[in-house]
């Protein structure tokens, strides 16, 4: 027989808005973690036994109640352009499409596979087994396409101040996530056999696997690396106006950095950081701010990371000219490194089909004059035999762009971020929550350095060890520990996440043989 709904109709897109309303609340500024459980479980129930329209129903209120507060500081970005709420509500919109569209699956798995076999072991090993990974391969959807993906609502990611977050280390951010999908799932089809009384005393005995899933997520220490040294690090927050849609003056965000640096006078220190954005000239072009750099460098006696956009391989001044979101080691001897951004933001840092979205809203693409070109160069930095990975801004939510940094050597992750065009949103703090989740699933410290705050050197266990609050100037200094060595979570993940589509074949062969079986 059909798997009747578990909820009336109206009572399940209720349940749905809640858990999405839920799940932004897991996440910062309210950070309320646990919360991740109760929104997914919502959802689920929400789901179980559901059609397919109506499961898009729920699965796009769902994603409404979640996208729409979640990201909100997207309408920001255009500062007080009366279409600022454009990006906004594009973005969440798309997102919602594809949670709503996700959904189905789920649902699918919720009425097809107990018609092969219903029984409580069915429904407690298998169902919620495919449930979990049809719910992460459409994380992984979402965070890789269209235009490179938006992976910014991943449920593992939610639990950076969690004592879960350590399970990252062993399996990454999509194995926590499926483990956690997992744990809502069993809690769900454990209360629904067990209120039904459809199990007997060996049944009684499943009862134990969302214990041991929830024992696992929380008795799992983080995954060892082998220390290998400090690295004396100075971070910068100049605090300079340095937004997209601010109004400044020739090289005030350059002299805003200078400004701020000056506690980090007299001081030993290996590398010396400022932020994505925090030089506003070409200085590979422009010899007033190489030579400004220089005298930086020779003024605080360590080498310089900074970030500035630049042209490369042509005359700057021609638009046909590739430009580069760009981070560059100097030293004496000018920019002796370099890495460009791996993953410019499609409607932010390029337009992506310009022509074609240019025609839908023209005064509002026209606003975008910048246009990026992806960079493909190794993201690690040899400073003076360290090894410092680098990740620009969003590029920390890409595990490949990570791992590749682990790959190539990193000893520690330097983060260059720039937060002002998002100033007074919990932007800033979710993505410092991103690069805390790092910490912990590489083992590894990072300095997560934006130029308006929030800033923060986080050891790698995840424990702040400085910190800078948003919209003020100042410097962050600590000896941050070295690691070596490659986590279970880096090396596993891509694994991990190639495994989850194989939730979509088991509902795909459950409805074949269901189909095969009612004809029979």
């Amino acid at each position: 027989m059909p798997e009747r709904p578990l909820l009336p109709l109206r009572a399940a897109i209720l349940a749905a808005a809640a858990g999405g309303l839920a799940l932004d609340a897991a996440f910062p500024s309210l950070g309320v973690w646990p919360l991740a459980f109760v929104a997914v479980t919502l959802s689920l129930a929400s789901l179980r036994g559901r059609r397919a329209w109506a499961a898009v129903l729920v699965g796009g209120v769902f994603g409404a109640c979640f996208y729409l507060p979640h990201i909100s500081w997207a309408a920001g970005f255009l500062g007080d352009d009366p279409f600022a709420w454009a990006p906004w509500v594009a973005l969440a919109t798309v997102e919602t499409v594809f949670l709503a569209a996700g959904a189905v699956p789920i649902a699918l798995a919720y009425r097809w596979l107990p018609r092969l076999r219903d029984t409580p072991w069915m429904r407690m090993t298998a169902l919620p087994a495919v449930v979990a990974a049809v719910w992460t391969t459409r994380e992984i959807v979402l965070g890789s396409w269209p235009y490179g993906g938006f992976a910014w609502g991943r449920i593992g990611m939610s639990q950076s101040e969690s004592p879960l977050a350590t399970v990252a280390s062993w399996i990454g951010v999509s194995g926590l996530t499926f483990l956690m999908v997992l744990l809502c799932a069993l809690i769900l089809e454990a209360g629904i056999l067990f209120s039904a009384r459809k199990t007997g005393r060996r049944g009684w005995r499943l009862a134990v696997l969302p214990a041991i899933v929830a024992i696992a997520l929380l008795a799992t220490p983080q995954f060892p690396t082998t220390p290998a040294g400090t690295l004396s690090v100075g971070a910068v927050q100049g605090d300079g106006p340095a937004a997209y849609m601010d109004e400044r003056e020739p090289y005030a965000v350059l002299n805003a950095q200078i400004a701020a640096s000056e506690p980090l006078r007299g001081l030993d220190l290996d590398v010396v950081v400022w932020p994505e954005g925090g030089v506003d000239s070409d200085p590979l072009y422009n010899g007033a701010t190489a030579a400004a750099l220089d005298a930086v460098v020779d003024d605080l006696g360590a080498p310089l990371l900074m970030n500035a956009a630049s042209a490369r391989g042509g005359d700057p001044t021609d638009p046909a000219t590739p430009i580069y979101n760009t981070s560059m080691l100097w030293t004496g001897n000018g920019a002796e490194q370099l890495h460009s951004k791996r993953h410019p933001v499609p409607f932010g840092e390029y337009v992506p089909d310009r022509a074609f979205f240019e025609a839908l809203a023209p005064d509002l693409i026209g606003l975008i004059q910048r246009e990026y070109t992806p960079g493909d160069d190794s993201p690690v930095f040899d400073i003076d035999g360290v090894a410092a990975g680098l990740a620009i801004c969003f590029d920390v939510i890409s595990d490949a762009f990570i791992a590749e940094g682990i790959r190539d050597g990193a000893q520690v992750f330097l983060l260059q971020t720039n937060n002002a065009d998002f100033r007074g949103t919990d932007e800033n703090l979710q993505q410092l929550a991103f690069a805390r989740m790092r910490a912990i699933e590489t083992g590894r410290s990072v300095v997560n350095l934006s130029t308006t705050g929030t800033s923060q050197i986080i050891a790698p266990d995840g424990t702040t060890l400085d910190a800078l609050p948003i919209d003020e100037a100042g410097v962050m200094v600590a000896d941050v520990e070295l690691r070596d060595g490659t986590t279970a979570g880096v090396a596993a993940g891509p694994w991990v996440q190639a495994a989850m589509p194989l939730g979509l074949v088991a509902i795909a062969l459950a409805g074949l043989l269901a189909r095969r079986r009612a004809r029979a």
